[in-house]
């Protein structure tokens, strides 16, 4: 789906990411994972071709990112970005159905078909209710799954995420995780995200993408790479695993003097 070839990534003259030739295939989801100022964001910003590498390429399906045409990106990935500024008075519904324009080739205005995956996508985030609210009256959660329906009525197989769960309230981080777990594993859609929390990111991945900060980097299956001492490592915190059941549950443990 999205591969980078010796990717290079640089704040001024520090090297966040150096020499990435990672694969991503159709259906997997992917968590990547590091400190604060490690690079995610950087990114990707990049995978989604909103920022120039400063080596290396980034392709979707085999094809590198300057070779698509925007309308045609649009259609093969979306983007959530981590914050966003909602300077005019749009409603909800046009919010969401912005998304739309990639599918509008020579048509102007929404049609049926669009008005409904919309209201689909809305209900998905369980925020159909606010359809007709103004986007700068909702709450930073409410704005954010408000978001996410955008990104599910853009319909594109793959999908990057900035922190999905960001500003939301427990069972909606969950609701939202479970959700993209499902898109991946039922439609064969793809995901990449962002994400702090750790148990949460690994109960949906299939995958992890470790960043150091410094060039360095680490990718590979969750049950590989999201290893107490691996995390401990690249987060620079000792980190403990326990096992609940079937599930893994990741807590940060106090420094040993």
């Amino acid at each position: 789906m999205i591969s980078t070839h010796h990717l290079s990534l640089k704040i001024g003259q520090r090297q966040l990411i150096a020499d990435l030739n990672w694969l991503v295939q159709d259906g997997e989801c992917w968590s990547v994972i590091g400190r604060n100022g490690a690079g995610k964001s950087t990114l990707l910003r990049t995978l989604a071709g909103l920022r120039p590498p400063d080596g290396g390429h980034v392709a979707i399906g085999g094809r590198p990112l300057k070779d698509w045409p925007l309308a045609e990106l649009a259609r093969q990935r979306a983007f959530l970005a981590q914050s966003r500024s909602d300077a005019f008075a749009y409603t909800v519904i046009e919010t969401v159905l912005s998304a739309r324009h990639p599918y509008h080739d020579n048509r102007y205005w929404e049609g049926g078909e669009d008005q409904a995956i919309a209201m689909r996508s809305l209900e998905a985030m369980e925020v159909a209710e606010l359809a007709a609210r103004d986007v700068r009256t909702l709450s930073g959660g409410e704005r954010q799954r408000v978001a996410i329906a955008a990104m599910l009525a853009q319909d594109t197989p793959l999908l990057l995420l900035d922190e999905p769960a960001n500003a939301l309230d427990l069972g909606h981080q969950v609701g939202v995780m479970k959700l993209l777990s499902q898109l991946c594993r039922e439609q064969g859609k793809t995901a990449v995200m962002i994400g702090h929390d750790l148990t949460l990111a690994h109960g949906v991945s299939t995958h992890a993408l470790l960043l150091m900060g410094d060039g360095r980097w680490l990718a590979g299956a969750t049950a590989d790479v999201m290893r107490a001492d691996l995390l401990s490592d690249y987060l620079g915190h000792p980190i403990d695993i326990i096992q609940h059941g079937k599930r893994s549950i990741f807590i940060p443990t106090e420094d040993q003097e």
